[in-house]
């Protein structure tokens, strides 16, 4: 069927089944390019012109197969779980209470309340393509301990500052002092934190609400130099570490949900691999959310010392409640000369249902510094969930001869909507980075790349090559992209390439007729699009993906939930 696709307004002829090659051109020397004013963005839209009756078919054949039923089985459902919350409410009293039961240093209270201070001064940014209602910040939760031994009844509520009992509020010594409900939770996720059950490759720190409930072969790492830990045992037991490189990589005044989350951090990871030394075994954190009306807002802070390498794993899961959910987190990472740090995730929040009730709002700001030469950060992510997600996992490359890679994944379906892409940001000699990114749109979504490639004036010989893709499947699917290329170094080579397509009823049609039904259709379309990507995930998937590839989509897209399910399990070293 003939599809038309808009262009800033402009119609053009239509597009072939098949997409053609993108065009592939070079910035010329000293060229800075942003788009004028009067057109920010290129937003590129396909629509289907068919019988009503033929389209109706088409996209609740389509929406059919792809929607998620098993999310609510599998992570949608919740735990009673006796839980120590604090009121409900925004102010330098609840900093200064989240820190007393935290039992931080002074340093770290006043780290707070300045970003505090920060993020009172600054508005919530509104140059996203995601539309939502406004957020009520005083109308969360912004800590919650289910590890609490005396709680009485689920999310009671400390008052005030005198009703902290520094006491029952210490970290766990192991994960055999864990509540055997919690530890069952976790075992229903498919993450068991048995010490009979795990395998020997990989750490784990499980977070659940505001508070990690243990980390795994913390020992082991610690025999080759490597801390891995929360960032809550890290400012108690190495203080000088995390005093010297917090907030260095992503200021608190770097966003507002950037000064939001310093202000409130509750828990997250650590990590400091030592100059020469190669990390025995991946590390991973699983994020759970269980507690309602409660965000979480966790501070991942890697840091990777001279010639030391280092890979991590990421995974998140929360409940199908009927009500939003904040989560606004901070990662910054630090590699120095001749290190190397990969990060991997899979978002795989709640998305809400099919009409768009519910979901988590996912605001999170990642970043990390090539600070040494020959220094590389590669970040690889496959994004599921969240009913609105506002990331842009960035490089800045600072040491000559440094490599930043960002290979990312974006499926939307049903109401959701993604503002996502990354930024390189080239400061040294001979830099170079890689931007691959595919978007994908179902429904009523909306998927926008958005991307920034800058070469400052002293990085000689700055190479970098962008590919964006993006697919529609459905009418009503949209997907946005605003590249932003700037070059202030006539040595400077930069390769921009980027698509849009469209899976229609021609498509589906042409494998039916060869009798390939549309679930194993819609399978081989989009893990072809997205082979790039999963091309870059560690070797343990490589076999697994291959696998997927090949199997039935069974009533969602299988190749992303399944990835995702598999990736968590992997993450935390459970099957």
């Amino acid at each position: 069927m003939p599809s038309l696709l808009r262009c800033n307004g402009l119609s053009i002829s239509p597009l072939p089944p098949q997409p053609t090659r993108h065009l592939k051109f070079i910035v010329p020397p000293t060229l800075n390019i942003k788009p004028s004013k009067p057109s920010r963005h290129v937003t590129v839209r396909a629509e289907v012109k068919e019988t009503a009756a033929t389209a109706s078919s088409s996209d609740e054949k389509i929406r059919e197969i792809l929607r998620n039923r098993d999310y609510v089985d599998k992570f949608g459902f919740s735990r009673n779980i006796n839980s120590e919350s604090i009121p409900k409410g925004l102010s330098k009293e609840t900093i200064r209470l989240i820190s007393s039961l935290k039992k931080e240093p002074q340093w770290m209270l006043e780290f707070r309340l300045k970003a505090f201070e920060k993020f009172l001064s600054m508005k919530v940014p509104t140059w996203s393509d995601n539309s939502y209602p406004p957020i009520d910040f005083q109308d969360i939760c912004y800590y919650s301990d289910p590890t609490a031994p005396t709680a009485p009844k689920k999310n009671d509520c400390l008052k005030s500052l005198e009703d902290a009992d520094p006491k029952k509020n210490d970290s766990l010594k192991s994960l055999k002092d864990a509540d055997p409900k919690i530890l069952l939770y976790f075992e229903d996720l498919g993450v068991p934190l048995d010490e009979q059950k795990r395998l020997a490759n990989v750490a784990v720190d499980a977070v659940l609400d505001s508070v990690s409930i243990g980390t795994t072969h913390r020992k082991t790492l610690e025999k080759a130099g490597v801390i891995f830990c929360s960032i809550s045992d890290a400012i108690k037991e190495y203080p000088e570490l995390v005093r010297k490189y917090l907030g260095r990589v992503v200021p608190s005044d770097d966003n507002y949900y950037a000064a939001l989350n310093s202000a409130v951090f509750s828990d997250g990871s650590f990590c400091y691999i030592p100059k020469d030394t190669k990390c025995p075994m991946q590390i991973s954190t699983y994020f759970r959310i269980n507690a309602l009306e409660t965000g979480q807002f966790e501070r991942t802070l890697i840091v990777a010392d001279d010639r030391s390498f280092v890979e991590y794993l990421e995974g998140c899961t929360a409940p199908s409640y009927d009500r939003n959910q904040l989560h606004a987190a901070v990662v910054e990472l630090h590699c120095g000369e001749g290190a190397e740090i990969k990060y991997s995730t899979v978002q795989n929040w709640y998305a809400g249902d099919e009409n768009g009730k519910g979901g988590i709002y996912n605001f999170v700001t990642k970043r990390g510094v090539c600070d040494g030469s020959r220094s590389k950060i590669s970040w690889t992510q496959v994004e599921t969930g969240s009913a609105i997600t506002w990331k842009y996992p960035s490089v800045v490359l600072e040491g000559d001869d440094s490599v930043g890679e960002f290979c990312s994944v974006a499926l939307t379906n049903n109401y959701q909507q993604a503002d996502t892409g990354t930024k390189m940001i080239h400061k040294g000699k001979n830099t170079r980075s890689r931007i691959i990114s595919k978007g994908i749109s179902v429904g009523h979504s909306r998927n926008c790349y958005r991307g920034l490639v800058q070469v400052l004036s002293k990085a000689d010989n700055a190479r970098n090559s962008s590919q964006c893709d993006s697919m529609l499947i459905g009418d009503n699917a949209a997907a946005n992209t605003y590249p932003y290329i700037q070059v202030k170094n006539p040595t400077a080579r930069i390769e921009h390439e980027a698509s849009t397509s469209k899976i229609g009823e021609d498509q589906l049609f042409y494998f039916q007729q060869r009798g390939i039904d549309y679930e194993k259709a819609m399978a081989a379309m989009i893990s072809g699009f997205c082979r790039d990507v999963f091309n870059e995930l560690p070797d343990e998937f490589g076999s697994e993906v291959n696998q997927l590839m090949s199997l039935k989509l069974e009533g969602s897209i299988l190749l992303f939930i399944r990835i995702c399910e598999r990736r968590i399990d992997y993450a935390v070293v459970f099957v």
